[in-house]
């Protein structure tokens, strides 16, 4: 525990990432004084992640040039930024604690917040272990794929959710031969409903990537142990000198363990952020948390994986620290590029009973909107800005757009939309 010359003053933030770093900008912006220190254990400070699947790749981009801040922004707001340092345990209780580093180092606190984020879920196939099998989530591991790629001609994707098929776009467009194999029977089936997975098939189809859908993998057969194609279940080899696998993330919640704290799928939080000992806060990627949606048509809790929630979360993580009054209500959104294809989605759609085409797939320009009792609840939409900015602002106005009128593509969406409040469930729902 810490010793008289290591008071438990401040706040320590775990985790160098969206959330961790907006946790830690909302805290000064709120007028806190108190020291704050952000502990990760990655080499580089703070960056963007999601450019690491598009301009990363392409070389347009590098982990200094998506930095979120820079030096002298934490050296002004008297943040300390300490890399490379991975915390192993903590311990606390209602007055502070004290955070224990591999390395043996310790950083003692008042207040604790984890943005902990999460780490690719790993397969064990045979041959993981081969040269050019990788997997992508941080700067490092983009910039041992961006080499591979360049010297690579088959590139093989398993997982066709929004990372494996933003690098298979990008890979394609260099003009390598791309594979995409997908264990479900459509693309990113999580996400989106079965129209927007089709034309997105199709839409990878027509720029020559090649889909197997209901791929089963056997294991990953290589030469001078590098990787040189992957065998499937019906004993076909595809070529490939580089491997993506992306099957999705499974959030950090060891620390959360350590502490005590509930965890099911994630950081288990309230509305407030706070976790279940009503001390320590958590944000981002490693938070399941109730639906932050105006409207959550009984979705219940979940964990969203994206960086309008890390920051909204964190904003409200950090009043909560402070002791100030905050709730993490808000529409989600998010979005995909792949190639030329802009996905935008606004709200959640998973409680849907209809769905509404406006505009045409084939132009590879139109938005489906979905509904629940008749009222809007979310919107897929390809190329189609306006569609997702209008959908987007009447949800978090509490409004709808008639499904009647929603098809005509003639008509802005903005203009249909009506002040018919969406049911709001109370605070003590």
């Amino acid at each position: 525990m810490p010793t008289p010359a290591q008071p438990r003053t401040g706040t320590l933030i775990v985790g160098n990432c969206q959330a961790g770093v907006q946790i830690a900008s909302t805290l000064r912006e709120l007028g806190d004084t108190e020291p704050i220190t952000l502990v990760g254990e990655e080499p580089h400070a703070p960056y963007q992640r999601p450019p690491l699947s598009k301009a990363f790749l392409k070389g347009e981009a590098t982990a200094d040039s998506l930095a979120f801040r820079t030096h002298d922004f934490y050296r002004e707001h008297d943040i300390e930024l300490v890399t490379r340092e991975r915390i192993v345990t903590i311990t606390r209780d209602e007055t502070g604690g004290v955070a224990v580093a591999e390395s043996g180092r310790t950083f003692p606190f008042a207040r604790l917040a984890l943005a902990t984020g999460a780490v690719p879920r790993t397969i064990p196939f045979e041959g993981s272990e081969l040269e050019g099998v990788s997997y992508l989530r941080t700067a490092t591991e983009a910039t041992v794929l961006e080499q591979q790629l360049h010297q690579a001609t088959n590139v093989v994707v398993v997982g066709g959710g929004f990372i494996g098929l933003e690098v298979a776009a990008g890979a394609r467009a260099a003009g390598k031969y791309v594979t995409v194999l997908e264990a479900a029977p459509r693309l990113i089936g999580r996400a989106v409903c079965e129209q927007t997975s089709e034309f997105y098939l199709q839409a990878h189809r027509r720029r020559g990537t090649r889909v197997v859908l209901n791929a089963k993998v056997v294991r990953f057969t290589g030469e001078h142990d590098r990787v040189t194609g992957v065998e499937l279940g019906d004993g076909t080899v595809v070529p490939a000198e580089v491997v993506l696998i992306g099957v999705g993330v499974i959030p950090r919640t060891e620390l959360a363990g350590q502490l005590g704290l509930q965890v099911d799928n994630g950081i288990v939080v309230d509305t407030h952020a706070l976790a279940s000992d009503g001390l320590t806060v958590a944000a981002g990627d490693c938070a399941n948390m109730p639906n932050p949606s105006i409207a959550d048509f009984g979705q219940g809790r979940l964990r969203l994986e994206s960086v309008q929630n890390a920051v909204e979360q964190a904003k409200v993580a950090a009043a909560t620290l402070l002791g100030q009054a905050a709730e993490h209500k808000t529409v989600p959104w998010f979005w995909s590029d792949q190639a030329d294809l802009k996905l935008q989605i606004a709200g959640l759609s998973g409680e849907h009973d209809q769905v509404v085409l406006r505009g045409d797939p084939d132009s590879e320009k139109f938005s489906l909107l979905y509904y629940r009792d008749g009222i809007l609840i979310a919107a897929d939409c390809v190329n189609s800005p306006l569609d997702f900015m209008a959908v987007r602002n009447a949800l978090h106005k509490g409004q709808s757009v008639p499904a009647a009128l929603a098809a005509d593509s003639s008509v802005p969406l903005k203009k249909s939309v009506t002040d018919v409040l969406l049911p709001v469930p109370s605070p003590a729902a």
